[in-house]
């Protein structure tokens, strides 16, 4: 049966969904579902989530939402290169990764410095200083904790793609947009290197939002 994802292609996590199913060569329908626009609190939406978020996958019947449960499922239902380490201290450190960019990440990174710093101009606004001052020593915090338990070379976690890589891959290219991201970011060698190579993978260059 066909896999059906609901949510924009601007969201963050919505794109770490595709980016899931893009690693592991599975075919889908991504259905648009603008948030910005209210189309989450819609009857139809809040049916399939009851808090009007996204993504959600429907596959053969079962309905699924939160963005880590369907990066697992996606990941353990469908063929293709596994997208989690083996052993329990590796799969742990990439739940731990996930977490923190849940946590502390995702908010001042995006939700803030993106924000202000890109969709603010685009409506014509005027950023707020403050505002990004604050949230700048928290985004520094988190990319300093992110590179600390980093134990592969070439991915986040050992030495194969895996579900940590697909959850910062979206916010990491947000908040890289803004000039403040990209001087804090060149402050973390390791995170760099991880940057400059994976956003060169198909799936990335892929389901990279193009805001106009």
């Amino acid at each position: 049966m066909p896999v059906v994802l609901y949510g924009p292609a601007y969201s963050t996590y919505t794109r770490t969904a595709r980016l899931a199913l893009e690693e592991k060569g599975t075919a889908y329908d991504l259905r648009e579902v603008d948030t910005l626009a209210g189309d989450g609190q819609k009857a139809e939406h809040l049916a399939r989530h009851p808090w009007g978020k996204v993504p959600v996958l429907e596959h053969d019947g079962f309905s699924l939402y939160e963005t880590v449960a369907i990066a697992r499922y996606v990941d353990e239902a469908f063929p293709g290169p596994a997208l989690q380490p083996a052993g329990a201290k590796r799969r742990a450190r990439m739940a731990q990764v996930c977490a923190v960019l849940d946590h502390y990440g995702w908010s001042p990174m995006v939700i803030t410095v993106f924000v202000q710093r890109v969709v603010v101009p685009m409506r014509g606004g005027t950023p707020d200083a403050g505002v990004i001052d604050e949230a700048m020593p928290r985004c520094g915090r988190v990319l300093a904790a992110i590179e600390g338990l980093m134990d592969g070379q070439e991915f986040l976690i050992g030495s194969d793609l895996s579900l940590a890589d697909l959850h910062l891959v979206p916010i990491l290219d947000y908040f890289a947009r803004t000039e403040d991201g990209r001087a804090m970011l060149s402050r973390h060698p390791r995170l760099s290197t991880w940057w400059e190579h994976i956003e060169q993978r198909p799936s990335v260059a892929k389901t990279r939002p193009n805001l106009g």
